[in-house]
């Protein structure tokens, strides 16, 4: 017995080192954090990733980035994304299938450039993409294509939605077959501009500059049965913090910036988005997809680079977050689409998520 002491600490020492190797070849962050999740596609990037289970599989329709050799800019002007492409896979971690060009801004009648964050949403055997894009003269609207199939081919109407505008559409359809689109987003997203639903170019660039007022509010509207058009005017959307008053336009980590994501687990509604220059993934929840909205907390901490962009969907008996970050470029401009696991506590809160593991 005393000669297997010697031996079962030798075992232990080369365990233990064999795992400070592995460890140690694990990708790190720049200021040398190891990350939590890898990206999806290796060769290209995507980001923005709009996860959805159609059949039985899960599709994910990220923007696709690209370099275009624009400099970084508070407008988004860097973000230079032309076409879509679909991600599919049959389960979390296995292999993911990049399928071909779903839709081209070149196959967008009305649009110009900047083919950003896209959704999409199924009904009575069609496949609905959604996705923002500047008109000719430079505004963001939202547009709609459809497909028989959800990897596409997508042919684009050859108008955008009436009365759409801004950018970051999610549709979600509720329990009781009702759809609703939510969307907005400031700064280049240009939601500052249609306070009222009118567009005013002078507005400004970034936001309304009122850190003591209520922050500027997202939209929502529910669909028309078809699904190509809004059957009214669209809402904000208030998000309420613990007092019960409007979160304030000054209140950085708690204010709506970009990226409306909507789901239900039981019966409550969970509004998600990005706090855009704190770079905070948020969650709110309410008892009706119009809101209002109670601040509940963080969903994910900053990730490496400045967008934070996200879904969220439950497949297999689990619930999961799509999000992206800068891994495989350390660039802004270009990110990677990545998965973890989403969990609840026992009152339906959503557990913070580290994107590091150190």
């Amino acid at each position: 017995m005393p000669a297997r002491g010697p031996r079962l600490l030798a075992l232990a020492a080369l365990l233990s080192s064999g795992l400070a190797l592995a460890q140690s070849a694990e990708p790190r962050s720049p200021d040398g954090k190891r990350y939590l999740a890898q990206p999806l596609v290796k060769d290209l990037y995507f980001a923005d990733p709009s996860a959805h289970v159609f059949n039985g599989r899960l599709y994910v329709y990220p923007s696709h980035d690209v370099d275009a050799g624009i400099a970084d800019d508070d407008l988004g002007n860097q973000y230079a994304m032309h076409d879509y492409r679909v991600l599919g896979m049959d389960r979390i971690g296995g292999p993911v299938t990049v399928h071909p060009v779903a839709l081209d801004v070149k196959q967008i009648p009305w649009a110009s450039k900047q083919t950003w964050a896209p959704d999409a949403a199924y009904k009575n055997g069609t496949y609905f993409l959604y996705f923002p894009a500047r008109d000719k003269a430079g505004v963001f609207r939202i547009g709609v294509a459809t497909s028989k199939s959800p990897t596409g081919p997508f042919k684009a109407d050859p108008q955008p939605i009436r009365g759409s505008f801004s950018i970051d559409p999610a549709v979600f359809t509720d329990s009781d077959g009702a759809s609703y689109m939510y969307f907005g987003g400031i700064w280049g997203g240009q939601l500052q501009r249609w306070q009222g639903n009118r567009y005013e170019a002078k507005a400004g660039d970034t936001d309304l500059h009122r850190d003591d007022q209520p922050a500027i509010a997202p939209r929502v509207a529910r669909m028309r049965a078809d699904m190509k058009q809004v059957a009214e005017s669209p809402r904000p959307i208030v998000i309420l913090d613990e007092r019960g008053k409007p979160v304030l336009g000054g209140d950085h980590e708690r204010r709506f910036f970009e990226a409306a994501w909507m789901f239900k687990r039981g019966g409550t509604y969970y509004f998600t988005y990005s706090t855009g220059d704190t770079h905070y993934l948020n969650y709110a929840t309410g008892t009706s997809p119009y809101g209002p909205f109670r601040y509940a907390g963080h969903i994910l901490k900053p990730v490496q680079g400045w967008t934070t962009h996200h879904s969220i969907v439950e497949f297999q008996g689990k619930w999961w977050l799509f999000y992206h970050d800068t891994q495989a470029s350390g660039k802004n401009h270009l990110r990677s689409a990545k998965v973890t696991q989403l969990h609840f506590t026992p009152d339906g809160s959503i557990q913070t998520i580290d994107p590091f593991k150190d």
